[in-house]
């Protein structure tokens, strides 16, 4: 789908004559840029390291939103102490404990309600388990996007089709456009202005 509706397309700068492909082809370049399947309300899954002596992890996707009929963004998180890296766990008294109850290398369901989320930076803070031993891998399923799509999107994907229309050899009437033919001609397409529009929805990961 297309980041724009074709009832929009005069009011934000486009002529009447202006075919949906065009506005297509700008908004899977936008998600491309993104390095996200789409900019609307998509389900996430990512597993992180944690940091020693840290238990937070900031997430790729911004910004979180909650789906349709649910109180969280978070959806369920999973927490485990796996088998310390050199240094990462400075009590060896600690370590024995955890082996002696098996905990290394077991998953455990979180409670998402225990964890605490920056809804700005997307960051969670976990709880320490029983033992009072930091975990040090999580995964997390959540969900990131645009409830509704807003001016700076549109916007972006307006300048795009300009651009593209106002670039040599983009610029041709066809049935149909292709899209490795405008990824070929994206780094000229998405210019500082649309980075500059976008960089809220820029993943700052893959995976």
């Amino acid at each position: 789908m297309g980041y724009l509706l074709p009832t929009e397309y005069v009011q934000y700068g486009l002529t009447a004559e202006t075919t949906d492909d065009w506005v297509t082809m700008a908004s899977v370049l936008m998600e491309s840029y993104c390095r996200r399947p789409s900019l609307l309300v998509t389900q996430y899954v990512e597993r992180m390291r944690l940091t020693a002596g840290a238990q937070t992890v900031r997430l790729s996707y911004r910004p979180l939103a909650a789906a349709v009929g649910a109180a969280s963004a978070l959806v369920g998180v999973r927490a485990r102490f796996a088998r310390p890296r050199r240094g990462e766990l400075p009590d060896p008294f600690r370590e024995q404990i955890a082996w002696a109850f098996s905990v290394p290398g077991s998953w455990s369901a979180l409670d998402v309600t225990t964890v605490d989320v920056n809804e700005t930076t997307a960051e969670l803070t976990f709880p320490r388990n029983f033992l009072g031993i930091d975990y040090n891998e999580v995964e997390v399923t959540y969900t990131s996007g645009l409830v509704t799509v807003p001016d700076a999107v549109k916007v972006a994907c307006v300048q795009i089709v300009k651009n593209a229309q106002a670039t040599p050899g983009t610029n041709v009437k066809q049935t149909k456009m292709d899209t490795m033919w405008m990824q070929y001609f994206s780094a000229s397409l998405i210019d500082p202005q649309v980075q500059m529009l976008l960089k809220p929805y820029v993943a700052e990961r893959l995976g």
